[in-house]
């Protein structure tokens, strides 16, 4: 008997991620900065090293990473992925949908993030349709580059104990988001809390002895979404399709 494919556990995203070995103004090779603002994230780390450098509002902290470590952080979390030595990771995005409809900001100049058609502007990464495929990495470091320019201000100001800086990236980010948010609210109505709904509906069945459940058992397999790694914020990206295929 055929059965729907599942979607992915928990509602989660995962995507196979080569940190870029792009040198920085600093001198450090890596990707561009940025905060989600309603996922968590959780970087499992397949090869390489490096490491990821978070500010928050407690102030900035900077956690290595080698195989097989598993580190993840909460909304809030500005953080900067570091390329030490062919850096690969999985990562694990809570709210699978969320990130891909804006949940992140990433952290430009202050001024830029306060204005919320600069920012649209310096976050693309698409220059019109007459734009060569070829331009599309010099754009993602520019980007990145501009992202960085931003980050290292806050980063001092952090090191410095001024927290002002990041609440003020944090109101603004918030700003940012702010118009958007009723349409994640829908996108978490239907997609993502029937996930616990689910769930929650099974232990109820099963607490009466009921297994009905079991009935529509199903086998799911996911393949890759595209054939060819695609520029994201911090490195390559390898997507998997989370609706699947029975």
């Amino acid at each position: 008997m055929k059965t729907q494919a599942l979607p992915f556990p928990g509602s989660v995203g995962l995507t196979r991620l080569s940190v870029y070995s792009w040198e920085a103004s600093d001198g450090v090779c890596g990707g561009s900065p940025h905060m989600h603002t309603a996922s968590t994230e959780a970087y499992l780390v397949l090869s390489g090293s490096g490491r990821v450098e978070t500010i928050r509002a407690s102030g900035y902290e900077s956690y290595d990473l080698a195989p097989d470590d598993l580190l993840w952080f909460s909304p809030g979390t500005i953080h900067r992925l570091v390329n030490e030595d062919n850096l690969e990771i999985l990562a694990i995005m809570q709210n699978g949908g969320l990130p891909e409809a804006g949940d992140a900001v990433l952290t430009f100049e202050p001024e830029v993030v306060a204005d919320a058609k600069r920012y649209a502007q310096a976050a693309t990464l698409d220059a019109g349709p007459a734009s060569p495929s070829s331009s599309l990495p010099a754009a993602a470091r520019t980007r990145r580059d501009a992202a960085l320019a931003g980050y290292l201000r806050l980063k001092e100001a952090a090191q410095a104990g001024d927290v002002g800086a990041v609440e003020r990236f944090h109101r603004d980010a918030v700003r940012l988001v702010q118009a958007r948010v009723p349409d994640w609210q829908e996108l978490w109505k239907e997609t993502i809390a029937p996930e616990a709904a689910r769930t929650e509906g099974w232990l109820a069945d099963l607490a009466e002895g009921r297994y009905s459940h079991f009935k529509d058992a199903a086998v799911t397999r996911s393949a890759p979404s595209s054939g060819e790694r695609v520029l994201g914020m911090c490195g390559m990206l390898q997507k998997w399709d989370s609706n699947g295929s029975r």
